[in-house]
């Protein structure tokens, strides 16, 4: 049997921490070692409990989850982040996501893709709720990339990328996971996770949304 996940979660509502904790135990795959209604107790029970992941809400007292996420991520980089939100347009998602969050999802998430994108975190992926992948991205570029001037050069790559490469880059792209990208590709699972790496290596990067930004740049999305 594959290593349980062990779970953190942070929601300041009641009642929908209660849902997700009954719903994710149905999972015998899924540990829940904490729960927390604000930013701070996230923190204090991620240094005890050390989780693979927390899934961590946005807007509450005392701390919120873009504070929340950036403490944890410094302290404790092993920890993987999934912010939970309710609304799509919510601009602190991008705040999150520079804080060092992995993933985003709305919290009216089908449960088998909310325990996929718990799976796909905790492996050490990145995970964007496809529907709103674009938007992400489209915010990123307005918010950290320069304006290009007519006398700038093209980006450079370390090494072209092989056409499979950029194959796997437009799927990552769309916020896809990597076995998402092997099933629109016929690959196996493992191999979609070498070109990946590869992929990240070529351009540069350290993550999936960044590797997504170079695509834009490369024209490739």
């Amino acid at each position: 049997m594959s290593e349980r996940i062990r779970i953190v979660l942070v929601d300041d509502q009641s009642l929908f921490l209660e849902g997700l904790r009954t719903l994710l135990s149905l999972d015998d795959r899924l540990d829940i070692v904490g729960e927390c209604q604000n930013g701070q107790e996230a923190l204090e029970t991620c240094r005890r409990v050390r989780p693979s992941i927390v899934l961590m809400d946005l807007n509450m007292p005392i701390m919120d989850g873009v504070a929340a996420t950036k403490a944890i991520k410094q302290e404790m980089p092993e920890v993987n982040v999934l912010t939970l939100t309710t609304f799509d347009d919510d601009e602190r998602v991008f705040e999150a996501l520079k804080a060092g969050s992995s993933g985003y999802l709305l919290k009216d998430t089908p449960s088998k893709q909310l325990v996929d994108a718990i799976r796909t975190v905790s492996a050490g992926e990145s995970f964007l709720q496809p529907s709103i992948a674009s938007k992400v991205l489209a915010e990123f570029s307005r918010i950290s990339t320069p304006v290009k001037t007519a006398e700038e050069k093209p980006v450079k790559l370390l090494e072209p990328l092989s056409s499979r490469e950029e194959e796997v880059l437009v799927w990552l792209s769309r916020g896809c996971s990597n076995k998402e990208i092997a099933g629109h590709l016929s690959l196996a699972e493992g191999t979609v996770k070498n070109h990946v790496s590869n992929v990240l290596g070529k351009l540069g990067v350290l993550d999936r949304t960044q590797a997504a930004l170079m695509a834009r740049d490369l024209g490739l999305i």
